[in-house]
């Protein structure tokens, strides 16, 4: 048990020496983290992040999370850069360069090709008089106390620290843009993450004559049978222009005969459920669902607008767990 607590300590103590460290550059947020963001905002081409090591692997996460979000973005390897890829940078383009240090020597190398390019520069460092402290037109402090290494050698609490910043430029960045729930799906549309976000109640709806409904007169067993042969438990009941004015479904049936009503000979508008709940057709299918849970119902109506009365399809939770949106 001594040797499990020993390691548990030295578990949470990482843990503690990296939570510090993004605590800490939470409270040294300033201008230059706002003047980075607005610099991003502008630039008409891509944000390429160059870093060396660890720091490349965190860079490729700052890239992936930025183009995930809406800001176009690029990983460049600083010792590949030197032997030829800095020909993708192009006019137009912004470079985030990263270094704890701020002196790896790959990275301080293509500092001079990128200021003859005339690209902005966002400097990412522990040093504001590092080589790549005072080449950037913006300086963003990721400086650390100490690294979780009890050896003070592997990156631990610096690439967490830089991770942080990252996810912080790409949330600043996707809240100026007025980036969506939409949006986002359109850059992950596999999975169920996409089909939550892309999938619209239009895209699942029964309509035509596979929507269940018969008119206010209708008998009873003739609307069970509506119910039966459509089976989605439910039928809508309409005037004679097709308005919705109810519905009833066989949990109905059920309920009226459990409390001794007799009701198959009855005209279907009596029994029927009035204000049924509705949905729009280009409300997202998630939408439908969450609607469905908030009112412990299976079937929705779908409309055209919020005014309209005349219902353009239905749509049944079945269809939400056959698309994979549950």
């Amino acid at each position: 048990m001594d040797n499990y607590d020993e390691i548990l300590e030295s578990a949470r103590k990482v843990i503690r020496v990296e939570a510090e460290a993004v605590a800490t550059l939470a409270a040294r947020l300033d201008e230059n983290f706002a003047k980075a963001v607005m610099i991003i905002l502008e630039c008409s081409g891509r944000v390429v992040v160059t870093g060396m090591g660890k720091s490349g692997l965190i860079c490729q996460k700052m890239v992936a999370t930025m183009a995930s979000t809406g800001t176009p973005a690029i990983f460049l390897h600083p010792a590949e850069g030197v032997h030829g890829d800095l020909g993708m940078l192009m006019k137009g383009d912004l470079v985030i360069a990263v270094s704890n240090s701020g002196e790896t020597e790959e990275l301080t190398r293509i500092l001079p090709i990128i200021k003859r390019l005339g690209l902005p520069l966002i400097a990412m460092a522990g040093s504001p008089t590092s080589t790549l402290g005072r080449a950037g037109d913006v300086f963003l402090d990721i400086s650390i106390k100490e690294e979780a290494c009890p050896l003070q050698l592997a990156p631990t609490a610096s690439t967490t620290a830089t991770l942080a910043m990252g996810d912080a430029l790409a949330v600043a960045l996707l809240l100026k843009r007025g980036f969506r729930e939409e949006d986002f799906a359109l850059y992950h549309p596999g999975g169920a993450l996409g089909k939550r976000l892309l999938l619209r109640v239009e895209d699942l709806m029964h309509v035509g004559a596979d929507m269940p409904k018969v008119k206010v007169d209708t008998q009873l067993k003739d609307a069970l049978y509506e119910i039966s042969s459509k089976k989605l438990g439910i039928t809508g009941i309409v005037d004679e222009q097709g308005a919705l004015l109810g519905v009833f479904t066989d949990g109905d049936l059920r309920r009226k005969i459990e409390q001794g009503i007799e009701v198959l000979h009855k005209p279907v508008s009596e029994i029927m459920s009035g204000q049924p709940k509705r949905i729009l057709r280009t409300n997202l299918a998630a939408k439908a669902l969450q609607r469905m849970e908030e009112h412990k119902i299976t079937s929705l109506f779908v409309f055209e607008t919020e005014e309209d009365r005349v219902p353009v399809g239905i749509i049944h939770l079945h269809d939400l767990l056959k698309a994979g949106v549950i």
